[in-house]
This record gives C-alpha cells, structure tokens and sequence, in this order.
C-alpha cells in the first residue's frame, strides 16, 4: 500500500471522527435510550452508542440500566478505538461496583484495551516486529490480565486472558532479547549480560531463555570471565543443545567482535597505527606514560647509570616506593616531571 493510500485513509477517518458529532433526544426514556444504544452496537455505530450510553448514565444514573450502560460504555470505546477513554471507564466501574456479578468483564476488557493499543493503523498494513517495540502497553495487559485471572480464576473470560498472557510474556522476553543484542553491538557488556540473566530468571519457559544464555556466554567471554561463560555455555548446552548460537557443539557469537582500531589503521589495512588490543584493565594512556619512562630511561649514558649493585638497589627502591618528601606537583604528575 502506498503512502498517499494512508494518507487518504487517515484523512478520511479524521473527517468522520470530527463529523459525526451525536445529538441525543432530550425527550427519550430510559428505555428508549437504552435500545437505541443497543441497534448503534449491533450496527457498529460506536460513536453514536456512546453518546447514548453517557446520557443514559447521566440522566438516569439509578435506573434499571445505569449499571449496564457503564459496562457497555467500556465496550463501545474499545471497539470505537480510544483505549484512554475505555480504561477509564473501566477502572471506574471496578471502583463503584466491586461486588458486581460482572465485574470480571470490566477487568477483561481494560487488559483488552491494552492488548490491542500498540496495534493501530500503520501496524494492520505494514509489516512490524512488535517484539521490538515499546513494550509499555503489552506489559500493561499482562498485568491486568493476571488481575483477572487472579481475582476470578473461574471467570468465563479467565481461559482467553491466560492464553494472551503466554503471548504476552512471550512478547516481553523477546525484547529484552533485542535489547540485550543492542547493548552487544555498543559493547556494553555488563548490561547485556544482566539483560540475558533478567531474561533467565524472570521468563522460563518461554523461548527466549536459550537466547538469554547465549547472551551471557557471549557478553562474559568479552569481558574475559571466563568461569561465569563456561558455566553458561555448559547450561546452555544441556537445555537448549541444538540452539542457533552451538554449531558442532561449539559456541558462536552472535555478534561479530568490535573493530576498535582508528580509521588510519582500517584505511591502511593495519600498515598505520596497528597496535594490538588492550588487555583487561589496561589503558593507551598508561602504555603511553610506561614507555616514555622506559625511553627516557634508556637515553641515560653508560657512565652515568649505577653499577650492578646501585641497580639492584635501584629497582628495589622502585618496586617499594619512596618515602622522600615529594612535591604536590610531583604526585599530580607521577613523578613523571621531577
């Protein structure tokens, strides 16, 4: 579908939003109102039952269908597709009417709501990962669901909110699968890893938890821990043996290491500034100020530096540190000056 196609549909759909401005009856019963309501609902006419539904609650808000006017209220915004106003009208028919016989409805509904919320007009015609998407309203409905199934575990409506809930849960660990990935890409490997053991012990069983382990093994390797990979890679390989990451029984990353050599030295295939990777806990700023020492070191004549003994002595004194009164000056800059 092209984007002018869109457009169109996005136009037309605001054109009757702010047209169709419904005018009830002041004159109509309850009665009256009520099965207008219901003809708008069976015509999908959501708009106008609606306006119905609000002045029926307004006119008559102790009549025989206040309370069934608030719960079809619920349905009508949802189908009419504004979820703030269908949540609203949710929560507060569960806080006026706790004890109602279907208060399960109105708890079904809100998680609903949420369920359907991320699923607008872009998401019916393109083709979107909703996995990799803010999860905000998924994580929503999950939790009103479980409100439901938890509260009136033999609702009618408990069967249908379960089963959601697995793809929901099942949505939820897939994107920390994505975020932990992204956090492999910026080498930020502390967070992946706490990204792949969340996913682990928050989301068993569902089929993201291998993903979580080769998440670990791959982010404790960059960081050299090596025993926390191997007891990673062992459990993965027990549990989830023929993963996508284990290809002849051997772990492959998932993602490529990083090229953190300058663009000089990529642009000359290593011939300019070709300097081997750092090992754990050193730094270019450190190498520097060792071999500036070590050169100036060497420049000192053969008749000036100490004999074997005063070498000794020397290196001893280095090794201890010492205990000469020294400047500010000389502490700020290592000595590197004095």
């Amino acid at each position: 579908m092209q984007v002018k196609h869109l457009l169109l549909i996005a136009i037309l759909a605001l054109t009757a939003a702010c047209s169709s401005k419904e005018v009830v009856d002041e004159n109509l019963s309850e009665v009256e109102l009520y099965q207008q309501a219901q003809t708008d609902l069976d015509n999908n006419s959501y708009t106008a039952a609606t306006a119905k539904l609000k002045a029926l609650e307004s006119r008559y808000p102790f009549g025989r269908y206040a309370d069934q006017a608030q719960l079809e209220l619920i349905y009508a915004n949802y189908k009419n597709a504004e979820p703030e106003a269908a949540k609203s009208a949710a929560e507060r028919f569960i806080r006026l009417h706790p004890q109602h016989p279907n208060v399960d409805y109105a708890y079904y509904l809100k998680g609903l709501t949420s369920f359907d919320q991320d699923v607008g007009l872009l998401a019916r015609f393109l083709p979107l990962d909703m996995t990799k998407r803010d999860p905000g309203a998924a994580r929503d409905s999950y939790n009103e669901f479980a409100q439901l199934t938890s509260r009136y575990p033999n609702s009618r409506y408990a069967p249908d909110a379960k089963q959601r809930m697995i793809y929901l849960r099942n949505l939820l660990a897939s994107y920390e699968i994505h975020v932990a990935d992204y956090y492999l890409t910026r080498q930020a490997y502390v967070a992946a890893a706490n990204r792949g053991r969340y996913v682990v012990e928050n989301f068993q069983e569902t089929p993201s938890v291998g993903d979580g382990l080769a998440v670990m093994v791959e982010a404790y390797q960059r960081l050299h821990l090596d025993e926390l990979a191997n007891t990673s890679l062992e459990t993965l390989k027990l549990n989830y043996p023929n993963h996508s990451s284990l290809v002849d029984g051997q772990f492959v990353p998932r993602v490529a290491e990083a090229d953190n050599r300058s663009w000089a030295s990529k642009a000359t295939l290593g011939l300019i500034e070709s300097r081997p990777p750092l090992p754990p806990g050193e730094t270019r700023a450190n190498q520097d100020i060792m071999k500036q020492y070590q050169d100036a070191k060497d420049s000192i004549p053969a008749e000036l530096k100490p004999q074997d003994g005063d070498a000794v002595e020397e290196e001893q004194h280095e090794a201890e540190g010492s205990n000469d009164d020294r400047s500010w000056f000389s502490y700020m800059t290592f000595g590197v000056f004095d």
